[in-house]
């Protein structure tokens, strides 16, 4: 396991390092299939920063990589949210994992070549919309977005799963920075509170993703400057 920083020049090197690993298991896997990388962490964490600093990274190794964001495979707002346990509900109700992993990206894995239309789901959005996922002959595919490890999926299905620690602190700033789904400050605070931060601390008690993963990667400079730069590998 390896822990790293959000800094620019301490998290270039731990880039450096997870495309090395990545390479290593690239050529050890068999060549008719795309090898696949996890890439999770609670909200705001920075998933889709480093999907897109390793995709870079890959294609200067000659890798072939896609990046898959499973935020297109939310539920609709009347399926994914309940007044009722509104953190657990969003925790199991959230995302069309069966699809998503059944239509795209198993038999991406398996082939290297997918091309599939399927419904797309925006943040805010109250209906479907169809959507063209096209891929052509991966080397790699980075899978990145919130519960991916969860334990029906520590089944072996990744070659490389990869948690990016951050505190609820930050990916509230962060959240509030960005304009969460179009959400004013006091909508977003609320919705982090009683929705996303409760939905994501069940799936730290039940699934203890951060333990399930190869590479820990801190991206919170609330953490500590002795955690940030620093590389721990521990299998």
């Amino acid at each position: 396991m390896e822990d790293a920083g959000e800094a620019p020049d301490s998290l270039a090197p731990l880039v450096a390092r997870i495309v090395a690993r990545i390479v290593e298991l690239r050529r050890a896997a068999p060549a008719a299939r795309s090898l696949l990388v996890a890439l999770s962490g609670i909200d705001a964490s920075g998933k889709g920063h480093v999907a897109a600093r390793l995709a870079a990274a890959l294609g200067g190794e000659a890798l072939r990589t896609g990046v898959i964001g499973i935020d297109g495979w939310l539920r609709l707002p009347r399926e994914r949210f309940s007044a009722t346990d509104p953190g657990g509900h969003f925790y199991r109700h959230a995302l069309r994992f069966e699809e998503l992993f059944r239509d795209l990206v198993l038999p991406l894995k398996a082939r290297r070549t997918l091309r599939l239309e399927a419904d797309f789901a925006a943040e805010t959005a109250s209906v479907y919309r169809r959507h063209v996922w096209a891929f052509d002959d991966l080397d790699v595919i980075l899978l990145e977005g919130v519960f991916l490890l969860q334990r029906a999926f520590q089944d072996g299905r990744y070659d490389l799963a990869v948690w990016i620690e951050c505190s609820f602190e930050t990916a509230l700033a962060r959240a509030l920075a960005r304009g969460q789904e179009g959400l004013g400050p006091e909508e977003t605070v609320q919705a982090y509170r009683t929705i996303y931060f409760p939905a994501q601390e069940l799936h730290l008690a039940l699934d203890r993703p951060r333990e399930a993963a190869e590479v820990v990667l801190v991206n919170d400079p609330r953490l500590g400057a002795d955690q940030r730069g620093r590389i721990q590998t521990l299998r």
